[in-house]
């Protein structure tokens, strides 16, 4: 008998903590409560816990689940707070991130506001995020997110889901001082590596190589042109 969402979804959670990805009590949490089938397109919901990244159309894919663990615990995100996100996709990692930093219950609510460039994504990211009891804590806008999203600046963390040559200057300056950004930079498929910047209070950056990544390219003014 196969087993349940819910059973597959336990499996890998504790899989992720074996190997150390998964740290973090909120983070483990989040990861074990999203239901990710409910953000990838019918025909591939039975691979939803293969920790692999799966397409979700025009060109464009839903994270491994390894790598979305990796990036919230990069990010050290708190309830409360403010996030962007860069590439909305299915919506999945900004439902994770808004479950982190807008838990049900919690004294003080962060919201997480997430960007896409392909317009028919964010229909099916603002679908999927409402089935998922997660609309009233994510904002799905349509536009180009590497320059980042100036109306609700600035941001306590910003993430971007896909692969810019270089790091944008706008989502350093829509950062709070003292805020983190996690991005991955490098070449157009491959040769990329997912960097972690730390804003300083005097607004300087110090920047650190998480390692090697591969991610789809980041289209925009600061990204790579279509």
């Amino acid at each position: 008998m196969a087993k349940s969402f819910e059973e597959q979804r336990e499996r890998v959670v504790d899989m992720l903590v074996a190997q150390g990805i998964l740290c973090s009590p909120s983070v483990i949490s989040a990861i074990r409560s999203v239901p990710r089938e409910e953000f990838i397109p019918p025909n591939l919901r039975d691979y939803a816990y293969i920790d692999t990244p799966l397409p979700i159309g025009y060109g464009q894919t839903i994270s491994a689940i390894h790598m979305v663990a990796m990036m919230c615990e990069a990010l050290k995100l708190e309830p409360g707070h403010k996030v962007l996100e860069v590439g909305a996709g299915s919506g999945y990692h900004a439902a994770v991130v808004a479950e982190i930093v807008a838990p049900k219950g919690a004294r003080e609510l962060g919201h997480v506001y997430t960007v896409e460039v392909v317009s028919k994504l964010v229909e099916f990211a603002q679908k999927n995020l409402e089935r998922a009891g997660f609309g009233g804590r994510v904002t799905v806008s349509y536009g180009d997110g590497s320059k980042g999203y100036p109306l609700e600046a600035p941001y306590d963390r910003v993430f971007v889901t896909a692969a810019a040559p270089n790091i944008p200057d706008p989502l350093i300056e829509q950062l709070k001082p003292g805020g983190l950004l996690v991005i991955p930079v490098g070449g157009l498929h491959l040769f990329q590596s997912l960097l972690l910047v730390e804003k300083g209070l005097d607004g300087k950056t110090l920047v650190k190589n998480l390692g090697g990544v591969a991610f789809v390219p980041l289209v925009g003014e600061y990204g790579w042109k279509t």
